[in-house]
């Protein structure tokens, strides 16, 4: 299977080319425009000279099986277009585009093409979020928080907040009836949003704090007077009298905890039973963040 990988930089070469060169059967096309990274990582990969593509065109030539898409996220709608225009099933790492015209308009290419869009919401398939889905959740709470990285509210949420808003989707127990939107933004730049889904016995919470003094990601969902606490993908707390600890083991790969190397898996069985793969429900994420940042923006206005 010829599997490409287009853009090179620090998500793909720690998280997804450690994954994809492991893989029997998968021969690897790197395509970037930058011929220092091309050829280092080609070089650390062992990846011969003719699987190396400066440009799409090149890649697109070598008749690709399937494709990952790891590019900046404004560069998104063009490659992606092309890539399903020409029939290549295609990952791409989360979000689709900033812009949920874009978004929209690259869900409907895929369905009309019969070709397979994936998107990159690994925390779906990390093993601590997983377990999560199987617990009782009446409460559901998610902090993704930074330090020092107030930034502009649409790649803020867009590039990192959709994280916390996929994974809430993912896991509240039925149909949100209510939305609510809260955040606090200060010259362009927003500091901290709070985004509330509650529904029929459920209330699901989603927080990030871009100056929180503490980079670190906590899940938590509750219920039935039990709680499970995930602690940066790797630690699993559960409370019921006294707690129990779960740690990630010594050998397990980091692309694993983090669901990265299920997602990547999955994507790549479904190319080879011939199943086409829909991101309709991951247009949802996009929609339920447009609405995000059109409050932050109203509230700023």
């Amino acid at each position: 299977m010829k599997v490409g990988c287009i853009g090179l930089g620090d998500i793909a070469q720690k998280a997804y080319l450690p994954v994809l060169a492991a893989l029997p059967g998968i021969e690897l096309h790197l395509q970037t425009r930058t011929p220092a990274t091309l050829n280092r990582v080609g070089d650390k990969l062992r990846i011969p000279p003719a699987q190396r593509h400066a440009d799409l065109d090149a890649l697109l030539a070598q008749g690709p099986d399937a494709a990952f898409v790891h590019a900046p996220t404004a560069a998104h709608p063009e490659i992606v277009s092309r890539l399903l225009d020409a029939g290549v099933p295609t990952y791409v790492d989360k979000p689709l585009a900033y812009e949920l015209a874009d978004s929209e308009r690259l869900v409907t290419l895929a369905e009309q093409r019969g070709t397979s869009l994936a998107v990159g919401f690994n925390r779906r398939h990390a093993p601590g979020y997983a377990q999560c889905a199987e617990h009782p959740r009446e409460l559901i709470l998610m902090q993704k928080n930074r330090t020092g990285l107030p930034e502009d509210p649409r790649t803020m949420i867009l590039d990192d907040f959709i994280h916390v808003v996929d994974t809430l989707r993912f896991l509240v127990p039925g149909p949100v009836d209510d939305v609510t939107v809260r955040a606090r933004a200060e010259d362009g730049l927003l500091h901290h949003v709070v985004l509330q889904l509650a529904g029929d016995g459920f209330t699901a919470l989603g927080v990030m704090n871009r100056l929180s003094g503490s980079a670190e990601e906590i899940l938590e969902v509750s219920g039935q007077d039990t709680k499970r606490q995930v602690v940066n993908l790797a630690e699993v707390i559960d409370h019921k009298g006294q707690p129990t600890v779960r740690r990630r083991g010594d050998w397990v790969p980091v692309a694993r905890q983090r669901g990265i190397e299920q997602a990547v898996l999955a994507f790549l069985d479904a190319v080879r039973a011939g199943r086409v793969l829909s991101a309709r429900d991951a247009l949802e994420t996009h929609e339920l963040c447009e609405r995000v940042v059109r409050a932050v923006l109203d509230r700023s206005a």
